[in-house]
């Protein structure tokens, strides 16, 4: 969904950037509003509210998450959407490296590898366009940053972006009647199409970040970031075939050193994953085994603390994993 919204934003000009996000803000809420009542999940705001320091995250999140929505929306009626793609195409690199500074995650010698050469791409753009990309790296860092908030917040995907939109919605209904009281609003005055279609921001923002915010709780960053690379593969196949936005030779080397970092990492976690799957059937069959030999009515013992001379305690024979699985939807900041 998000490699196809490049599509979306044209159609809603004259309408400027900052007005588009205005009306991405107010009719998202509404529309997350619609989603909580229909599903009567409410009781999530009480226990927000009473935790400051909670509320204080998810008001980052909504400000970071603005950036990010504002820029990307002008960036593509600005003619730029190959340079936001590379934002987006960043972003994986960036949420690893956030993942191993501030949340200590551990990385492989591949994804080592693949951040420094995703370094490295930055620096060939950098010297090609005569100064930074900072359309990409303002894109990638502010939704980098968003996902590392909402893995610190750890609430529903509808929760959260409903608890985000509250804290936008005055400030951009605000702007809005400003708009309108000043006579430079298009909404209205645009046509009902164009209203619609306003309207609609709210609906192509709150699904697909919905399946966001449900996916930062349940998985690592590092898969995080590995999984949203197909949004910008989208996005830079519309900015060339579709927009015909120039393609230098710097700016090929650039996108080149960037997907041979994504390739990297690919090939890493696939490698990591069939280890991880192979090394799991093991241990399910070792214990399968281990419990065919066992004697029948033998009681499998653990190791006891008590003093000497004290009796043993025994446990059933068929015991529990010795760690359960954590709470779909738990967080684990060590992953």
């Amino acid at each position: 969904m998000w490699g196809l919204v490049p599509l979306f934003w044209p159609l809603l000009k004259p309408s400027a950037a900052l007005e588009i996000l205005a009306h991405r803000m107010v009719w998202s809420l509404l529309f997350v509003a619609v989603g909580l009542v229909a599903l009567r999940r409410w009781a999530w705001v009480k226990d927000l509210v009473r935790q400051p320091k909670k509320l204080a995250l998810v008001a980052v999140a909504a400000i970071v998450i603005s950036v990010n929505w504002g820029l990307y929306i002008w960036s593509v009626n600005s003619g730029h959407v190959v340079e936001a793609s590379l934002g987006y195409f960043i972003n994986p690199l960036v949420t690893i490296a956030i993942g191993v500074l501030l949340l200590k995650e551990r990385l492989r010698p591949a994804q080592w590898a693949a951040v420094a050469i995703g370094v490295l791409a930055v620096l060939v753009l950098a010297i090609g366009y005569g100064q930074p990309p900072w359309i990409s790296l303002t894109l990638a860092f502010s939704f980098a940053t968003y996902g590392l908030v909402k893995k610190k917040v750890n609430l529903g995907g509808l929760e959260s972006l409903a608890a985000e939109t509250v804290i936008l919605f005055l400030p951009a209904l605000g702007y809005l009647v400003w708009l309108q009281a000043r006579g430079t609003a298009t909404f209205g005055a645009e046509g009902a199409g164009n209203a619609l279609l306003l309207a609609s921001t709210g609906l192509v923002t709150a699904v697909p970040l919905v399946c966001f915010g449900a996916a930062a709780i349940r998985v690592p960053l590092s898969t995080l970031g590995l999984l949203q690379y197909l949004a910008p593969l989208f996005q830079f196949a519309l900015g060339v075939a579709y927009f015909h936005e120039a393609m230098p030779a710097e700016r090929w080397a650039g996108f080149s050193l960037v997907w041979l970092a994504l390739t990297i990492l690919t090939w890493e976690a696939l490698r990591t994953g069939r280890r991880a799957r192979a090394e799991k059937a093991r241990l399910t069959e070792a214990l399968r085994v281990a419990e065919a030999e066992r004697p029948a009515g033998a009681e499998a013992r653990t190791p006891s603390t008590a003093p000497a001379g004290a009796p043993a305690q025994t446990a059933p024979a068929q015991t529990a994993p010795a760690q359960a699985a954590p709470a779909q939807g738990a967080a684990d900041p060590t992953s």
